[in-house]
């Protein structure tokens, strides 16, 4: 791909860390966001290549953090060409147990994180006339799992996915593509100390997936100059294997 000035949400470890990596190792620039400051540094310097990352730490609930990494992008790069919003929490609670910080805290980072990081990155690339839009989402949003009680988070998770159609639709105008990844089990560090290869069972492929392959699809829906309102499922056939 062309040179282009990449942001990444969530991007010290898991997901976030790899789809820098795919990036960065395709030529663009990077600007990467996570909230521990320290984990975030740590990760820049894995990867290499001071010169084409900056990093921004910060909690993306609050507004102020997406107009410090669209600055950044433009002070440092001169661009924001593709925003991947992969910051958010997960976790499983039975609907009845929720309180109403348990709500405000997944609404908090996955919703109104998201939401307000993409509006910063959309004023910048109306100005340069187009970017694109890639969303992490979950499979689970249409397809929940007895076994696996989230209401909480997939309330905002479905958030996600919403937004992402509609602002495909109104921001198409605009040279802006907008589209999102549903990742079904795939080994990160949400899974904690559970043994998430226990899940590869539920996918028609019989394992749980790697984060390079949801890197592969994440830079897949960037690129594509012709796709927005996608939600892609990358799941091994969780959905279509579902009885």
């Amino acid at each position: 791909m062309t040179t282009k000035t990449v942001l990444i949400t969530g991007a010290s470890s898991g997901i976030g860390l790899d789809v820098a990596r795919g990036f960065l190792e395709r030529g663009s620039n990077i600007v990467m966001n996570a909230r521990n400051s320290e984990k975030l540094a740590n990760a820049a310097q894995k990867l290499g290549d001071e010169k084409r990352i900056a990093i921004v730490p910060g909690d993306i609930g609050n507004k102020e953090t997406g107009e410090k990494l669209v600055r950044t992008a433009v002070e440092r790069f001169d661009s924001a060409d593709v925003l991947v919003n992969n910051a958010g929490i997960f976790g499983a609670k039975p609907f009845l147990e929720n309180t109403e910080e348990d709500i405000d805290k997944y609404i908090h980072i996955n919703l109104k994180g998201t939401y307000f990081v993409t509006q910063a990155v959309v004023r910048q690339m109306k100005k340069q006339g187009g970017g694109s839009i890639v969303n992490i989402g979950t499979v689970l949003i249409t397809h929940s799992m007895a076994s696996l009680p989230a209401s909480a988070a997939l309330i905002t998770k479905g958030g996600v996915h919403a937004l992402t159609t509609s602002l495909a639709s109104e921001l198409a105008v605009d040279n802006i593509q907008v589209n999102a990844v549903a990742p079904g089990a795939i080994r990160t560090p949400l899974y904690g100390d559970a043994d998430v290869d226990a899940f590869g069972g539920v996918a028609l492929m019989n394992r749980v997936g790697e984060v390079q392959e949801i890197t592969e699809a994440v830079i897949h829906l960037a690129t594509a100059s012709f796709t927005t309102g996608i939600i892609l499922p990358v799941d091994g056939g969780y959905v279509h294997g579902r009885t």
